[in-house]
């Protein structure tokens, strides 16, 4: 079976909106870089298998990202200054 375009974009905007429920700090930004970075680095790919291969191994990244971001969320921790400092001025905005 050959994978779309559309089912990797998809795939990407899947994992980029589960990365971003992460609650603590250094883990959401480290998610949403790695997705980013690892889905650019294949951007260029046109062997098929290597597409499909790579496509499966962020099948496996993606499942292992729900879980993650479930166990995450139950330890919930204090807000970091730099959060703080990023919400005051989002507020401040309005």
């Amino acid at each position: 079976m050959s994978v779309s375009q559309k089912q990797v974009l998809k795939l990407y905007r899947d994992m980029m909106r589960e990365a971003k429920k992460i609650t603590a700090y250094n883990f959401r930004t480290y998610g949403l870089r790695k997705i980013k970075d690892g889905f650019t680095k294949n951007k260029e790919l046109t062997d098929r298998k290597e597409i499909q291969a790579q496509y499966d191994s962020a099948l496996k990244s993606y499942e292992m990202l729900k879980r993650q971001v479930i166990v995450t969320n139950l330890f919930k921790t204090d807000n970091l200054v730099v959060e703080n400092k990023w919400k005051s001025a989002s507020n401040d905005n309005k």
